[in-house]
């Protein structure tokens, strides 16, 4: 098992994240409100071990790189199959070439003059490494001065090993050059593609324009670096947020199984009549698509408000755990469920309408997600889900409750989350005009460190745990809302200042 141990097989390569860095150049740009960046190069890299380009970000960020080095392990055989000709012999089939190369030159893309009285530090030249066939570049060298660098400054990976990137943020823009930070194009639980922490830049000032670079791809298909299950609840342990509610929500999480237990009914198209959840869920459809053949609903007796309000006294967070970036990060996703999701209310500059039956439903699951660095087991930041949207929120820039556990608050009503207390406008913020949704501390929360429920890990395997059999419902947790639309509207507009 290689989880937090450092470095990671993917094939035949073997990488290797370096957090040590040395200032190579640095460009500021003070009276914009993109403030720069600045290119460092790795340094202390491990013996055997290879730089496969430098590294960039902005300057009114904390230095936090992610950037890869990498070693080549080589097939653990020779690739060969035999094939009878015309009865007589055998075919051979020679080894792959190494899965590391030497760049056969450079190209400069971008250089300028640096020093006193410029916004540059030193003057900068920016290279593309050149690929042998059958090679792809993984990332862009600099230099403070016109010569090449080294071709054996950087290594290149072969082809078959690699996948494509794209770019993704904007970090600096003059008028005649770009740098890009890229992300793999292919992105998802199952996915291979590998970024290696290196950035894209272009005197063309088109993102659109062909990288040049790649990320690598994992072809380890055991994801060794991922964590057992012992090492889940470990983490769970020391990284669960608590997730604080707002002190005028009514609409509290519960357990699922308390949901059942309290009356929650399960119908079905053409029937009338609903039939009362198991309080696993093991008479729930499994499987299947989400085609409105059944949902859940409300207890239809007295207990309907009661089941409404949750129990947060019980309610636990239900976990999933994902390889991301191709195995070499964990995403622990953390879902909460409320029987109950509130009305909505509308901001229009200072003041705020209710938007009566306008958000309500039945059924509401939100989620935030961890993500953990594979290479050293430490957390890498959290995705907060807000409704049809979300942010992903760096480490750094948490705000912490306790050690190494983050906050999380969930928003009134909604229970969108977000990384701060305030008020959060779903919608237009120069207008002033959306959804409100507000998010504050108070004495209901849940800490997800001990409440919670491991559901899903698919990657350990068939029979490494005990799946509730309501994950595998695939329909509508509730009924489809319906309500007179045009008096609802009426209702809003009257309340509506005469000028916006």
């Amino acid at each position: 098992e290689g989880f937090a141990t450092g470095r990671i097989h993917i094939g035949e390569i073997e990488i290797a994240q370096v957090t040590e860095l040395e200032k190579v150049w640095s460009c500021t740009l003070l009276r914009r409100k993109n403030h720069g960046v600045t290119v460092y190069k790795p340094i202390r890299i491990p013996d055997g071990f290879y730089c496969l380009g430098y590294y960039c970000q902005p300057n009114d960020e904390p230095l936090r790189a992610s950037l890869l080095v990498a070693r080549n392990l080589g097939s653990s055989k020779e690739e060969k199959s035999f094939t009878t000709v015309l009865g007589i012999g055998n075919h051979y089939t020679a080894p792959k070439s190494p899965a590391l190369q030497k760049p056969l030159n450079y190209i400069l893309i971008w250089r300028t003059d640096g020093g006193n009285g410029s916004n540059y530090s030193a003057s900068g030249y920016f290279w593309l490494p050149c690929p042998p066939d059958g090679y792809k570049a993984m990332g862009c060298v600099v230099t403070n001065n016109p010569d090449k660098p080294s071709i054996e400054e950087v290594r290149c990976v072969r082809a078959d090993l690699t996948e494509s990137c794209e770019t993704c943020s904007l970090m600096l823009e003059l008028s005649s050059f770009q740098v890009w930070n890229v992300r793999p194009f292919k992105r998802g639980m199952w996915e291979k593609s590998v970024p290696v922490g290196t950035f894209f830049c272009t005197a063309l000032c088109n993102s659109e324009a062909e990288l040049g670079i790649s990320c690598l791809k994992n072809v380890n298909l055991c994801l060794h670096a991922m964590p057992n299950l012992n090492q889940i609840h470990a983490l769970v342990r020391n990284y669960g947020p608590t997730v604080f509610f707002h002190p005028d929500e009514i609409y509290l999480p519960s357990a699922v199984s308390w949901f059942f237990e309290n009356g929650a009914l399960l119908y079905r198209r053409g029937y009338a009549i609903g039939e009362t959840v198991d309080s696993n869920g093991s008479n729930l459809p499994c499987g299947g698509s989400n085609d409105g053949e059944y949902w859940i609903d409300l207890p239809c007796d007295d207990r309907r408000h009661y089941v409404k309000l949750g129990n947060i006294e019980n309610a636990e967070l239900y976990v999933h755990v994902k390889p991301a970036l191709g195995g070499t990060f964990t995403d622990i996703a953390m879902w909460v469920f409320c029987p109950f999701n509130g009305p909505a209310t509308l901001k229009v500059g200072l003041k705020s309408i209710p938007l009566g039956k306008i958000g309500q439903h039945v059924g509401d699951w939100e989620h935030f997600t961890l993500r953990i660095n594979n290479f050293t087991g430490e957390l890498w930041g959290i995705y907060y889900s807000q409704h049809s949207s979300g942010e992903w929120v760096a480490a750094y820039d948490l705000e912490y409750i306790e050690g190494n556990k983050a906050v999380v608050y969930s928003s009134r009503n909604g229970h969108a989350s977000f990384p701060r207390p305030g008020i959060y406008l779903q919608g237009s913020s120069t207008l002033g005009i959306g959804i409100r949704n507000d998010a504050a501390r108070s004495d209901l929360y849940v800490d997800s460190s001990v409440k919670y429920k491991i559901v899903a890990a698919e990657y350990l395997g068939d029979g490494s745990m005990e799946e509730p059999c309501w994950v595998n419902y695939m329909r509508e947790w509730g009924p489809k809302v319906t309500y007179n639309s045009r008096v609802e509207l009426e209702k809003i507009i009257g309340l509506l200042p005469v000028t916006i």
